[in-house]
């Protein structure tokens, strides 16, 4: 598996705003993760002692995705979806994941990104820290 081109969020947005779904939207999100430096478990639980993270190997159940991507929508004021998920060995820096949902106001639209990205992290995809 070698790892993907990132895609153009410029482009992203202008094909949903194109798309049939947005008079309904009132705002679009974008999340962007990439291999970080520090180890998930000393930033989220503060575990001293972990190595510093040199790459990542990524991999994802591509019909798992879908299915929370077809449970996002049918969260209420939820319009537009596209998710773009990187594989193979990444290194510092390289994007990991792309995430754009669009929906009808602001606190409907936080809830689903942070639902979404949560669910894909997850159930959906595999990250091996490389030290």
């Amino acid at each position: 598996m070698n790892k993907k081109t990132s895609p153009s969020i410029d482009a992203w947005l202008k094909e949903a705003k194109a798309h049939e779904s947005a008079p309904k939207i009132g705002m679009y999100l974008t999340h962007n993760g990439t291999v970080r430096q520090s180890a998930k478990a000393k930033v989220r639980y503060g575990t001293e002692g972990t190595k510093e993270v040199t790459g990542m190997l990524f991999s994802y159940d591509r019909a798992r995705v879908d299915a929370v991507i077809a449970e996002t929508y049918k969260m209420d004021g939820i319009y537009y979806i596209k998710v773009w998920l990187n594989e193979g060995q990444l290194e510092m820096g390289d994007d990991i994941m792309y995430v754009l949902i669009g929906g009808d106001i602001r606190p409907r639209v936080v809830e689903a990104l942070q639902y979404l990205v949560g669910r894909l992290k997850n159930e959906c995809v595999t990250e091996i820290e490389l030290n």
